[in-house]
């Protein structure tokens, strides 16, 4: 039995979400039933199931379980002083961060020095800042603003050559989110320390104005990879290629940034690439992932997932949920397609982009009782969570806890010995295969950010539990004493050696994530926000508010 993995399609914009097999995506060999574990898919079939029942229905105070049962009052107390460890581990990042690399775009921890490998404009900063905000930690929230105010524009005027995707995703979307959870365009707060909330917007509008050459200098809608910032202009990638998924991950910032600043240059150009991807050639809805600016089609035939592909599908739902353009409770584009054995951890955020296109963010239960699920709708939200299932196994197979950048899966047709993660009292420590080159961790975030959104639309307890074991893996084997956190070389020996290098993106999303997965459902909800690919929450069409 194998799994199908479905994505979704730029090409399909009249239906809805494809129903599959129950068989999809299991994932897992059970002790029933034994099945393999494989994200290979050979066919898929439609199914139609009954709707599940709905949970009693219980007075409007009390909270719930997933089960249906009152939450116990010390339950929400332990989860509560969870959500407070995962803050101390915030604050230790952060200490290490601005004590020996402040200003740097990254942390070495262990050699206790800063490293620029994102064009030098304090990339953690601005990734760490509205997660600060977001947890109310005020002393930081100062630092990162006040460094904001003080260096980022000169270091703007200043830089060279950044990646248009990484700068986009990482700076625009942090000063875009900063703007807003400040208090802008009527935002969620204006309690924060540090700068005012034009501040972020002027040096958002600044940037992106910078960042626009990539598409003004293009001979077409395709954007060129790379921006010189000090002269505002751009080129393509020394093979005269785009990545797929970097030219249709800019979306949701530049359109939020036309709405603020009330300039529609900014979403205009963006969106016009997603318009010209919808009109090229697809195998099954899916696409290559690369592409040409020069010519506008798309360049060979590699298919994935994971790198240069994945945030393209992760943007057609969440682009759609930003400006509401969802009609009569269909999605406008519909996942198909089916992969190999092989898993990139970075494809570990299908799960939570599945269940958001499932019920727009609203709760299941809500769902049901507005009648708002299709069959199709309930299906790709059991794949999302056998998916979730397969991604929370990379880490449990291991000697640390920890996943791996890539993992295989033992089929009928493939197999290697000798290659397992290395926890042996796992029961499927035989189903996934990690090769010596695939054992690191770079702290990703890409599974918790699903078992975040998971929990949040069904209440599940399950996904705050498997949430605090990698958390509680983190913390034992990742965890710097002088301050910060390392990526590790290899998750299947013990101790594992470290990598010397904190990611951004370990402030500004995984911790991030760890943090509203044992918090209150009501933080940034997700049918009021719409997370950027790099966790920024951004406010969806109705919460926005045009700069006066």
């Amino acid at each position: 039995m194998y799994t199908t993995i479905t994505q979704s399609s730029v090409n399909d914009l009249s239906s809805s979400t494809h129903s599959v097999s129950d068989e999809l995506a299991k994932g897992i060999r059970t002790n029933e039933e034994h099945k393999v574990v494989t994200d290979v898919g050979i066919r898929f079939k439609k199914l139609w199931r009954r709707a599940p029942r709905l949970p009693p229905r219980l007075s409007p105070d009390e909270k719930v379980s997933y089960t249906g049962k009152p939450i116990e009052p010390n339950v929400e107390a332990k989860w509560k002083a969870r959500q407070q460890n995962v803050k101390e581990a915030f604050t230790h990042a952060w200490s290490g961060y601005k004590k020996f690399a402040m200003g740097y775009d990254e942390l070495m921890p262990v050699s206790q020095r800063g490293v620029d490998g994102l064009g030098g404009l304090g990339a953690t900063v601005v990734d760490a800042l509205d997660t600060a905000m977001i947890m109310g930690l005020d002393e930081v929230v100062s630092d990162a603003g006040s460094w904001v105010e003080s260096h980022l524009l000169e270091r703007i005027s200043q830089k060279g050559q950044v990646n248009l995707f990484e700068t986009t995703i990482r700076v625009l979307g942090g000063l875009l989110s900063a703007y807003h959870l400040s208090g802008g365009d009527q935002g969620v707060t204006s309690a924060h320390k540090g700068p005012k909330p034009t501040i972020y917007l002027e040096i958002a509008k600044n940037l992106a104005d910078r960042l626009l050459s990539a598409f003004t200098s293009s001979p077409t809608v395709v954007p060129f990879s790379d921006v010189v910032l000090r002269d505002s202009s751009a080129h393509p990638a020394p093979d005269g290629l785009s990545s797929t998924s970097e030219v249709s991950t800019l979306q949701l910032e530049f359109n939020y940034l036309s709405a603020i600043s009330g300039d529609p240059k900014y979403s205009t150009a963006a969106m016009k690439v997603l318009a010209h991807l919808k009109t090229l050639p697809k195998v099954e809805g899916l696409v290559p992932i690369y592409i040409s600016p020069h010519s506008g089609e798309f360049s060979g035939e590699n298919i994935r997932l994971g790198s240069r592909g994945d945030s393209y599908y992760e943007y057609l739902i969440k682009v759609s949920l930003q400006l509401r353009t969802i009609q009569g409770g269909e999605l406008p584009y519909g996942p198909k397609g089916s992969f190999s054995p092989k898993m990139d951890h970075l494809v570990c955020f299908l799960p939570g982009t599945l269940a958001l296109g499932a019920t727009k963010g609203v709760t299941k239960d809500k769902a049901m009782r507005d009648n708002l699920l299709t069959f199709e709708d309930l299906e790709n939200l059991k794949l999302a969570e056998d998916l979730a299932k397969t991604c929370f196994e990379m880490y449990s197979v291991t000697s640390t806890g920890l996943a791996p950048e890539i993992a295989y899966f033992h089929t009928e047709e493939y197999f290697e010995a000798g290659l397992d993660g290395g926890n042996k009292s796992s029961e499927y420590v035989n189903d996934i295969i990690i090769k010596r080159a695939d054992r690191h961790n770079l702290l990703r975030p890409e599974t918790v950010e699903s078992l975040f959104v998971l929990y949040r639309i069904t209440q599940d307890q399950k996904y705050r539990d498997w949430g605090w074991q990698i958390f509680e893996s983190f913390e034992k084997y990742t965890k710097v004493d002088s301050g910060g956190y390392t990526s590790l070389d290899d998750v299947t020996t013990l101790p594992p050696q470290r990598r010397d290098k904190m990611e951004t993106f370990f402030l500004g999303e995984t911790l991030k994530y760890l943090y509203l997965l044992f918090g209150d459902s009501s933080v940034i909800p997700l049918d009021k926000f719409v997370f950027n690919t790099e966790a920024h929450p951004l406010p969806i069409k109705d919460g926005i508010h045009k700069e006066a």
